[in-house]
């Protein structure tokens, strides 16, 4: 569908994926974490995710799928012990012919990076479940077949992360309704000096573009996509966002960042900003750390 629409610019050739081993044995910056999956295949890329938590003697479950539509397998690692439960997910999957740097193993390095630092900073009552899917590329598949097998009531509010690596600004989207997660959410941004229709913004229902959220958002839970986004380029998102065909065909040549590179040959490492994954990673702590506010 849009994917199709979208994708296809030249970027060049793809660049081979850097060694698992060198990636374990650098460091665990959010930048550094991306070259885990970019440029591998989706097979490949949950198979350099699985060994990477196995290096890392990081425990996690397991959840692996099959439809006749695709299938894989997910990962989910809970950090704290309390009852309520704030998920936090990110696929690990990438379209054909496209590195995937932005989209997104960005993300998933992100989530990576925040493991051994989060728990600390957990607030009592409350677990934080970092979740990395796969399949999200067809329409949520591995989101949905999570969803449907494990329980979700406990779950308070969910973050998916999308393209988290170009951008100044954070975007919550899929933003239907004031629910008491939002209203947790924007308070701990705040808190963190992010300032409302600035430095983070809060947008409606995107049409012809989802996440991993949506899964959860239909079982009834507060679900939001996450995503960093340029403050230059806000005029031409909103464009862009909420009419893409026509916007796609309009800017066939050239479509604001960060869908410059979506589902392209040119989603690659040195198009991401370093200052965007740790900008991302601090909203998130923030996040984190909010939960025991209110």
């Amino acid at each position: 569908m849009l994917g199709r629409l979208v994708a296809g610019r030249p970027g060049g050739p793809i660049a081979p994926p850097v060694p698992i081993d060198a990636v374990l044995a650098g460091d665990d910056s959010p930048l550094g974490l991306t070259r885990l999956l970019c440029g591998r295949d989706s097979p490949a890329r949950e198979a350099a995710l699985a060994r990477y938590l196995q290096h890392r003697a990081i425990a996690c479950s397991r959840h692996r799928f099959s439809r006749p539509e695709g299938g894989g397998e997910s990962f989910a690692v809970d950090l704290g012990e309390g009852d309520r439960t704030l998920v936090l997910c990110a696929h690990h999957d990438a379209v054909a012919g496209s590195p995937g740097a932005n989209d997104n193993a960005a993300a998933v390095a992100i989530l990576l990076h925040l493991i051994p630092r989060l728990p600390p900073l957990i607030p009592r009552g409350w677990r934080v479940r970092l979740l990395f899917t796969a399949a999200e590329e067809i329409d949520y598949l591995g989101a949905r077949c999570y969803v449907a097998d494990t329980p979700v009531q406990e779950v308070e509010g969910v973050l998916s992360l999308e393209l988290c690596g170009i951008g100044d600004a954070v975007a919550l989207w899929d933003v239907e309704s004031e629910t008491p997660f939002l209203r947790r959410v924007t308070a701990a941004l705040d808190r963190a000096g992010l300032i409302r229709d600035a430095s983070y913004h809060v947008v409606g229902r995107i049409p012809m573009f989802g996440s991993d959220h949506r899964a959860f958002a239909a079982a009834g839970r507060p679900a939001y996509g996450f995503t960093m986004v340029p403050v230059a380029y806000a005029e031409d998102l909103r464009r862009f966002v909420l009419s893409p065909v026509r916007s796609t065909f309009r800017n066939l040549v050239r479509r604001p960042p960060p869908f410059r590179t979506y589902h392209t040959a040119g989603d690659a490492l040195e198009t991401l900003e370093p200052d965007a994954l740790r900008r991302a990673a601090a909203a998130l702590t923030a996040v984190v750390v909010g939960l025991g506010d209110g």
